[in-house]
């Protein structure tokens, strides 16, 4: 019986390439991140020690005043605070035994890798809704106590942009809430496919772009989100490793990304809740 040649000959670890994997995972991530094009991704946290770090934030200027006629609108300060964040790790693993990897259906090495992108996705995506979460600046509150949120609350939560109501945003919403907006001032992404911009956008409805979410049917509370409202600091891109377990012949695919999700811009967010 020939000996297969260690330099050149394939083993079973050949199969799961870490670096090829976490670049893959790297990839897609973005494509898979419902809230990426929302978000600005920042890398400049490489390299810097600690796991919590100081990040810009934008303080609100406050209400806009009664100007009597020929008198000076009066300035206000932007200032520029900074707020501590800690890095968060983010993991997922998958074990493949060898009688999966060699003879399961379809493709289970790039089964796994789709997975470990869904998982890690998935968690950013939280944590991005987590930071919206925590936008007390624009806050809108239904009339009265317990009574939901409708469609027609849509235009009074833009009035919170004020003068910066313009310009792209995104309605985030449950799928219920979103069986209400079709048909109501709603306009379907096959009828505008050129002006939606934000990707999983499912159409409009008072010129913002609809992405509808599972995550916020718990929370209870929807969003309206423009670009640069939130941002993704990234400590560490994502890093994969391969361990084998010789004794029940199966390996093991780990996946990690160390990461930050922030409120980058607290004004360019609307958060809309039932009020208590």
């Amino acid at each position: 019986m020939a000996n297969v040649p260690t330099a050149t000959g394939t083993y079973l670890t050949n199969l799961f390439n870490p670096q090829v994997i976490a670049d893959l995972i790297d990839t897609k991530l973005v494509d898979n991140i419902v809230l990426a094009p929302l978000a600005h991704v920042d890398n400049t946290l490489e390299g810097r020690a600690g796991n919590t770090v100081s990040l810009p934030y934008y303080s609100y200027i406050g209400t806009a005043t009664v100007v009597a006629e020929g008198a000076d609108i009066p300035i206000k300060q932007l200032t520029q605070t900074t707020r501590p964040v800690t890095i968060v790790k983010y993991g997922v693993a998958t074990q493949l035994t060898d009688e999966a990897a060699l003879s399961g259906y379809g493709d289970p090495t790039g089964e796994a890798t789709s997975q470990c992108v869904l998982s890690v996705a998935d968690a950013i995506d939280g944590a991005l809704l987590t930071a919206l979460a925590g936008n007390t600046t624009n806050v809108f509150e239904t009339a009265s106590a317990g009574t939901a949120i409708a469609p027609s609350d849509i235009p009074l939560a833009l009035a919170k942009f004020g003068e910066n109501i313009e310009g792209e945003k995104a309605l985030l919403v449950t799928p219920a809430f979103y069986a209400k907006l079709v048909g109501e001032n709603w306009v379907p992404a096959s009828e505008i496919a050129a002006d939606i911009r934000i990707r999983g956008a499912v159409g409009m409805a008072y010129g913002c772009q609809v992405i509808v979410s599972n995550r916020l049917v718990t929370a209870g509370n929807l969003y309206i989100v423009k670009p640069g409202a939130l941002a993704l600091f990234l400590k560490r891109d994502t890093f994969v490793e391969v361990d084998r377990d010789i004794l029940n012949e199966s390996t093991v695919i780990k996946a990690s990304k160390m990461a930050a999700a922030y409120l980058m811009d607290p004004t360019k967010a609307v958060t809309m809740k039932v009020k208590a």
